[in-house]
């Protein structure tokens, strides 16, 4: 009820005054039944403006620290990410990963519409980065479809740690549903699950037009978290040899291996993968 009354009343019809979001392939989502939507993730508003333009209700899966704040605000807070439709997910790794998956299932046997973030977390730079497998797993063992979803302009309208937003146009754009089918039975195999995975990325690069990284966000979330941290006020006078430190060997925002243009999907790679990401996302589990 509290989700009808925010995106009908209280926060909707604000919403769509001031940003005046625009959406393009609405009729892909099924009227009935069971979905994934995958999404590329820009800004924390990409929760709020994707369900306000979609009929049906979506239910995504987000970090349990919205919801175990203290105090009013923490309070306030659980309870605005309740009615926009969000679950608590542990986002440690292993068995919290796994029950994030299997929340995630409930959902899609429940023949709702469930939200996901392959990336795992938001892009530190506005490019679209590897995703995890955890998609793909849902897919397969739910035996649902997945639509890809370019969210357009939403990190411009709220860039990532801005709590006031920019009054802009933002956008959807929802592709076909990818059917996965072929693949039944092998929800194990990690290879098949990698294919997948860059198959809904490869679409979702289509979609948005973003320049796709063969790396995890999160991964390089910490590499530009360890550069800032390197560059120290000491750090910027000369080096020991006479040289300057505020040029590191390489640089963090185009790792060896990225695929700025990659040349059809991304390349498939069964090696292991990190742990979920900020927004509680399901996550990778290699092959037993």
């Amino acid at each position: 009820m509290f989700y009808w009354f925010l995106k009908r009343i209280l926060l909707g019809p604000l919403l769509r005054v001031s940003f005046r979001p625009w959406a393009e392939g609405l009729d892909n989502v099924p009227a009935t039944g069971p979905a994934i939507l995958a999404s590329n993730h820009l800004s924390f508003s990409d929760s709020i403006f994707l369900p306000l333009l979609v009929n049906r209700r979506i239910t995504f899966l987000a970090k349990s620290d919205y919801f175990t704040g203290g105090g009013l605000r923490g309070r306030l807070t659980a309870r605005f990410f309740t009615g926009v439709g969000q679950l608590p997910v542990d986002r440690a790794g292993g068995r919290a990963s796994e029950a994030a998956l299997r929340t995630g299932l409930r959902v899609l046997q429940g023949g709702h519409l469930l939200g996901i973030y392959p990336e795992g977390t938001r892009s530190p730079d506005g490019r679209l980065y590897r995703g995890k497998t955890g998609v793909a797993r849902l897919a397969l063992e739910a035996k649902v479809p997945v639509l890809p979803v370019a969210m357009i302009d939403t990190e411009k309208a709220q860039p990532p740690g801005q709590i006031r937003p920019n009054i802009r146009r933002v956008g959807v754009r929802i592709g076909k549903p990818l059917d996965f089918s072929r693949y039944e039975g092998l929800e194990s195999d990690r290879f098949v699950l990698r294919s997948i995975t860059d198959e809904i990325m490869y679409e979702l690069m289509m979609l948005s037009g973003q320049e796709y990284v063969d790396v995890y966000a999160a991964s390089m979330k910490d590499r530009l978290k360890k550069l800032a941290e390197a560059v120290t006020p000491s750090s910027l006078q000369a080096g020991p040899h006479g040289g300057s430190a505020t040029e590191p060997a390489g640089s963090a925002t185009e790792p060896a291996g990225s695929a700025a243009e990659p040349a059809g999907r991304p390349d498939p790679d069964p090696g292991p993968e990190p742990g979920p990401g900020d927004d509680g996302s399901p996550v990778d589990r290699p092959a037993a």
